[in-house]
Order: structure tokens, then sequence, then C-alpha cells
């Protein structure tokens, strides 16, 4: 045989091979693909889709005067940083996680990193052996480690349908720093058609070491990211009609922290190029309704979705269902909208900035003309916002200013609110002062909040009036915040609630199960920094109480706010008795928030 006809058939085998190989990488065991890849044997960009069902990790490899630092960071940033394990200086294996193989060689490309700047891309980290022997290895859970789990439930995963490497893009979200370990989340998208969302949540979520559940659903603008077809890292995946961008946090935030501490040496496997681990992914099983979770749209414009445990649904829920019942026989039950409790409080549960109104003058022949079913109210939801540390104000007509602020100091006093809550009046001066008064300048793109409530407040009738339930008409007495209402509907992202006063103690009562809620409170914090279920008692001690309450009442007894039904300054509201049916209300509804599982 001569050379020529030789190398030839050697160049046949070789292809041969490699097509054998690039077929059936789904399904070939993890040593034998780091076998692979160690002898450079491979063509292809990314390891997504590679041994299916294995575990695969993101790497970083640090001086070890780093690695104690950096530890503690993936530990305050658990969802990006799940830490699968740490190596000890000069130690190229890791027993726990492969058999045979060795983190100079095994994953298919690295990044070299100089004072912070990315100097290179290597296929091997041999050359570096001697500097490598002061080096810590970290190798972080992988989202790829996930796509087997994805598509057993039924899901497509466009990223591997499309035969590209996952989209990863950098956002406006800050992780918890630690030293000089400081940077913004980095997130991986992955289009899903909408009505898997609530599928794709429930396999992820088990997965606690391959990111768990999504951290964003919807308009990417909402995590600061401007153009999705614009990737950081990665390549563009294509979204299908139909189709939802959800994201989940990516171990590539550990780029950007090694980025970001300007180490005078790092390396970091290229994204995308992962370590492929012995570890089959755990077959984790939800048993209670704490675990489960369910997926909730909060906003069409934007498009924005929400997680909630089973468990705090249906508490919510029941809630909802506790304040509809209709005591006085007023004919109420036709304004109660189903499962809008739920859906209002999510939207303030993720609002950064509430505004709240109420005030109802229908005794306009009484000084103040004010009734009391309204304030107590939008006082509880003050008290939890504040709680929350989320800002909060209330606007009212200009003519009760000074009885309001009357009433908020006292409330201070009472320990009902743990500071003063903001006072603002609105007026009609020109066809866009609605816009002007709701943002910053009038720019819809710049809400000064994000989430409006109406307690117990008075709206226009279609002749332009206002009127109590008597048909007589107030409008002397009101000024025309409703307008606020109409106009936040033009404003994307700023979203409205109407409800009533014992609405106001469920919305209050809805916002501290959420903010228990694990599920819910790692989404809101895009599974960065700690659970804040640290704060819970400063939660509780905020919800509205019969003795908070009761004192209330008293107080606006004490400044002549009267009982809106029989104008009457006893201890009633709306014609009905303080003690043995608002009492009993708020007494009940502290008994959901507080009632374990079933």
């Amino acid at each position: 045989m001569t050379s020529r006809m030789a190398s030839s058939e050697s160049k046949k085998n070789l292809e041969a091979e490699e097509m054998f190989v690039a077929g059936g990488l789904k399904s070939l065991l993890p040593h034998v693909l780091r076998r692979i890849i160690r002898c450079n044997r491979l063509s292809i960009s990314n390891t997504s889709g590679m041994a299916e069902g294995y575990k695969q990790a993101n790497v970083v490899i640090l001086h070890k005067s780093l690695a104690d630092d950096f530890e503690k960071f993936c530990h305050a940033n658990a969802g990006p940083l799940p830490l699968l394990y740490r190596s000890k200086p000069g130690d190229w294996k890791c027993p726990s996680l492969s058999s045979d193989s060795d983190i100079r060689t095994d994953c298919l490309q690295y990044r070299v990193y100089e004072h912070g700047a990315c100097t290179g891309t290597l296929k091997s980290l041999k050359e570096y052996s001697e500097q490598l022997k002061d080096m810590v290895t970290f190798y972080l859970g992988c989202s790829f480690s996930f796509e087997k789990a994805v598509q057993n439930a039924g899901i497509p995963v466009r990223n591997v349908e499309q035969k590209r490497n996952v989209s990863m893009y950098k956002t406006a979200v800050p992780c918890y720093s630690i030293s000089t370990f400081c940077c913004n989340l980095v997130v991986t998208m992955r289009p899903i058609p909408e009505s898997k969302l609530e599928a794709a949540v429930l396999a992820t979520s088990k997965l606690k070491e391959a990111h768990g559940a999504p951290v964003h659903m919807g308009d990417p603008g909402l995590l600061g990211i401007q153009d999705l077809s614009k990737p950081d890292y990665g390549d563009p995946v294509h979204l299908h009609p139909g189709d939802i961008p959800v994201f989940w946090a990516c171990g590539v935030t550990g780029v950007e922290a090694v980025i970001n501490c300007r180490a005078p040496l790092a390396f970091t496997h290229s994204p995308g190029c992962m370590f492929i681990t012995d570890l089959k992914n755990d077959n984790v099983t939800v048993r209670s309704s704490r675990e489960v979770p369910q997926v909730h749209c909060i906003s069409q414009d934007p498009l924005h979705y929400s997680i909630v445990s089973a468990e705090a649904a249906q508490k919510i829920k029941n809630l909802e269902t506790l304040i509809g019942i209709d005591p006085g026989d007023r004919g109420i039950i036709h304004l109660h909208c189903q499962d809008e409790l739920l859906k209002a409080c999510l939207s303030i549960s993720h609002a950064r900035s509430v505004l709240i109104t109420t005030g109802f003058p229908t005794h306009f022949t009484y000084e103040p003309p004010e009734e009391n079913d309204g304030p107590p109210g939008a006082l509880a939801i003050a008290a939890v916002l504040q709680a929350l540390e989320k800002e909060v104000a209330i606007v009212t007509d200009q003519r009760a200013m000074n009885l309001n602020k009357k009433i908020i100091e006292e409330a201070v006093q009472l320990g009902i609110l743990k500071r003063p809550v903001p006072l603002l009046s609105y007026q009609k001066e020109s066809a866009d002062s609605a816009l002007m008064f709701l943002c910053e300048s009038g720019n819809p793109g710049r809400p000064r909040f994000d989430h409006l409530v109406a307690i117990e407040r008075a709206g226009m009738a279609a002749d332009g009036n206002y009127y109590n339930a008597r048909k007589v008409n107030i409008k002397h007495l009101v000024d025309p915040i409703d307008e606020l209402f109409l106009a936040a509907q033009t404003i994307p992202g700023v979203a409205t609630t109407g409800v009533s006063n014992w609405g106001g103690y469920a919305i209050a009562c809805a916002l501290y199960i959420l903010s228990t809620c694990e599920i819910h409170d790692r989404y809101l914090r895009k599974a960065v920094g700690f659970p804040q279920i640290s704060k819970k008692m400063g939660w509780l001690s905020a919800l509205p109480s019969v003795t908070k309450e009761e004192n209330l009442l008293k107080t606006l007894v004490q400044h002549g706010v009267r009982s809106g039904k029989t104008a009457s300054l006893e201890m009633e509201v709306d014609g009905l008795p303080f003690y043995d049916t608002h009492s009993v209300m708020i007494e009940k509804l502290l008994q959901e928030v507080q009632r374990g599982p079933s």
C-alpha cells in the first residue's frame, strides 16, 4: 500500500470516527467524552446536549489567596454559583465529581484572564502547570445539566434543536458582593412555549445544583437586557411563535466576578464549554404544596410572570374567600374578581414603589365629611410595605391633607406605622397633569410608582360628577384622583388595584404570605443574596391586629370621622360593629396567615 493510500484511508477512518462521535455525544458516558476532549478530537463549540442526564460544571481557577473569598461569594449567590467542588491548591482532579479527570485538559476550551482582561483562549492549560500548583479550581453547577429533565417534561430545548450554544446575557441585577468579588448576574435564556412555563419551572426547580428554577420570565428589559439577538456570551437562539423568554441564573456570573476582581492570573472555561462530571442529576420528587411552584402572569405590558408555591397561592385564595362575604347585604358580590387578590399581590410584591389612595367624603353635611371605611385598610397595606422596605405614599384630597396628616402621625404613635407615610395631593391643571404626577418629567419610561391601589375611593360617573351611595353629588369635595388610575393604564409596567377596606387587610396579609414563601422570595431576589426569611418577625409585627385596628378606629372617631352608612361616631365601620364583625374578620385573616400546611 502506498503512503498516499494509507494516508487517505487513515483520514477516512478519522472522519468516520468523528461522525460517530458527533452523532452519539448525547449517549456517551462522561469519562469517554472527557477522554475525547482531552485528545482534542472534537470540533464542536459547546457541550450542550452532551452526556444527557449528567451534571456539567462551570470552571473558575484562582490563586489560593483568593479562594476563601470566592467560596463565600458562591455561597452568597447560590443561584448562579452552586458550588459542586473546591479543589486543594495544585490538585487537578476532582474525585467526588469524576473518576479520572484532569482540569488542565478536560474542557473543550479555556479562557485566560490577566488583571481582569481576557488575554487568550486555549485548548489546554498544561503550559501553566507550574502556576496552577498555587491555584484552586472551583466547579460550579451548569444549566446544561437540566436540559434532559426539561426535554423529559415534554418541553422543547430550542438551543439544542437549533444546534447552538445557549444565549447568555449580562443583567442589571447586582450580586451580593464579597471582598473583591462583585459583579452583576449573568443569565441564560431559553425560549419556552407559554403553555409549558409551569412545567419548565417544576422540572428545573428540583435541580438546585443546576441553578434551580428560573429567575425571570417575560420581558428581558426588566433585567436590563436590551436585545435578545445580541447575547454577551453564546449564540442567539430564535423564539418560535408563542414562546416566552425564560431566564435562569448562569455560572458565567463567575467569569464576570473574575474579570472584576482583576486577579493577576485566572482561568475559566469558555462559556458553553463545560466540564462534564460522572454525577447523574438527582431524581428529586417534590412532595408538599410548599415545594410545588405555580406560574402566574402579572403583567402584559411589559410581559411579566411570577412564581409562587401552591401552598402560598391557596392561602391567598382563602383570604379572598374570607373577605368576599357581604354581611351588610350591600350587593357587592358582583364587584368580586376571582383570583384577582393573588395577581394584585404578586404585582405589588414585585413593585418598588406603591401609591395608595383612600378617603370618601360621603357625609357632605358634616366636617370632616370623610367616612372611616378605607383609611384602616390603606394604613394596613402601608405598614407592611414599610416593613418590606418598599417606597409607599398616600395621595388624597387637598382639602383633607391636615386631617390625614394627624391620623398618620397618631398611627405612628400607636405602633401601626414605623414612620410617617408621605402625603400627596393631585389637582388637574392641564391635559397631561396625571402623567406629570405619575412619571418623572411626564416620561412614561420613568414612572415614579409601579402600582396604584385605591381603597374605598369615589370615581367619576359618566356625567363627570362624583356620587355617594345615596346618589348625592359630592364633586365639590373630591379631587380627580381617579384620573391617575386611568393614566396609569397607558404607562407600561404600572398596575392598578381597587379594593375594599377588608381588601386592604387581605393585601397586607397576602404580602406577608408571599414574603415568607421561599419559592417566591428566591424569584424576587433573582437567586442572588440570602433568603429574607430572617426578617419574618418584623413583617409579622407589621400586620393588622384587633388591638391596632381598635385603637385606630378610636382615633378616627376622635377626629370626627364617621361610619359610612349611619354617620355614627361609634365603634363601627359602614354600619357594621367593630366588635364581632370587623374584629372577627381580622382574626380570621390572621389565622389563615399563620395556618400550617394541611
